[in-house]
């Protein structure tokens, strides 16, 4: 039973570990905050619907090309 006692021990000393770092990210990000910068992630790019539709009708004629040069080897 001691060893169960002690790998519980060692898991509460984890979990604090956790919540320490925890708590050390939350004041960086607060301070990111005030100081104006972005907290998390990149800026996402947009794609106009034009433009997606291009790249669709591109993507469906390279497909059609592939499979039906695989229909003529067969």
């Amino acid at each position: 039973m001691d060893i169960l006692a002690a790998l519980r021990r060692e898991e509460a000393k984890f979990e604090k570990a956790v919540r320490d770092a925890q708590q050390q990210l939350d004041t960086v990000r607060g301070a990111m905050k005030l100081l104006g910068g972005k907290v998390a992630g990149k800026k996402k790019r947009v794609m106009s619907a034009a433009t997606k539709a291009k790249i669709a009708k591109t993507a469906r004629a390279r497909w059609a090309k592939i499979k039906a040069a695989k229909k003529g080897k067969a």
